[in-house]
């Protein structure tokens, strides 16, 4: 990483740039805030509040994308509070110990690593989705719920949803894994627990699985219908029906689908050579299927 350490204590700020050095960090050293701001490529900031006379505003603004990180001699609203409302990470006590200033650098790294990683997740399930209805009513619903649909990405819409919606931590389970009880087990109550491939189980241990389930907040889907009427279910059907048909389709019923609703997506001659067909045989099954592209 690249880090910028502002202390107007040479000695002390030599020595911390050293250490970091060790470690196989770049840094580079200013005295005074205003020979600070000059550039602003920086991934940490360590910011001493000891300058006197100088503002820290101005730094902790060119700064804001990067980790900022306040040593202090004394704990004041001007030292601590305010540089931290103001958009910096934290502070660290002087004499502080190089290993527990390193510690805060990797957990504020760590930490922004995961949220700009989690910005993505939730930009790609938003535009994953985004086809599909979301008119549910997540208010009034009781929990463990099986949600039965020929349509695996419908389930899936629902429950990352119902986490959106309740504010609440989502963990992804699958029963094909072999350790999903032990993990179903650990998760807690203050969690969604999102669990697929229900039809895997085998009905002598669905019992024991029930039980597991009746206490944690729990959206069950399978591609199968449930058979046990004890259950609270939700059927959700997609509202092209070619998915309910709960078997193999047919070719035909397959091309018409893609053409239905790929055409606005890819131009002909994309979608013909995706289907493995001709532009000629892409007009062909238009006609046949009596589909009209809108332009």
């Amino acid at each position: 990483m690249k880090i910028l350490i502002i202390e107007n204590e040479v000695y002390l700020a030599q020595s911390i740039a050293t250490k970091l050095g060790e470690l196989g960090h770049i840094c580079e050293m200013c005295t005074s805030t205003k020979d600070a701001i000059k550039s602003n490529n920086y991934d940490v900031v360590l910011l001493s509040t000891n300058i006197n006379g100088q503002d820290f505003n101005p730094v902790i603004e060119t700064f804001k994308k990067s980790i900022i990180i306040l040593m202090v001699s004394y704990i004041s609203n001007d030292t601590v509070s305010k540089p931290l409302s103001l958009g910096a990470k934290d502070y660290i006590l002087k004499p502080f110990m190089i290993e527990e200033l390193i510690r805060k650098i990797n957990h504020y790294q760590d930490y922004e690593k995961l949220k700009k990683r989690t910005e993505a997740y939730d930009k790609y399930i938003s535009h994953s989705f985004s086809s599909i209805s979301k008119e549910h009513d997540y208010n009034n619903l009781d929990l463990p719920l099986f949600i039965s649909s020929s349509y695996q990405k419908h389930a899936d819409s629902f429950a990352f949803e119902y986490a959106k919606k309740k504010n609440i931590p989502i963990h992804f389970v699958t029963l094909t894994d072999p350790k999903a009880m032990n993990e179903i087990e650990s998760i807690t109550e203050n969690s969604l627990v999102y669990i697929i491939d229900f039809h895997t189980i085998k009905k002598n241990d669905r019992k024991s699985f029930y039980k597991l389930i009746e206490n944690k907040k729990a959206v069950i889907s399978s591609t199968d219908k449930f058979e046990d009427e004890e259950c609270n279910i939700l059927e959700i059907k997609s509202e092209n029906n070619i998915f309910d048909q709960g078997d193999i389709l047919p070719i035909e019923d397959y091309v018409k689908y893609i053409v239905l609703n790929y055409q606005h997506k890819f131009p002909d001659t994309e979608l013909s050579k995706k289907l493995g067909i001709s532009r000629k045989s892409l007009w062909e099954k238009r006609k046949k299927y009596d589909i009209v592209k809108k332009k």
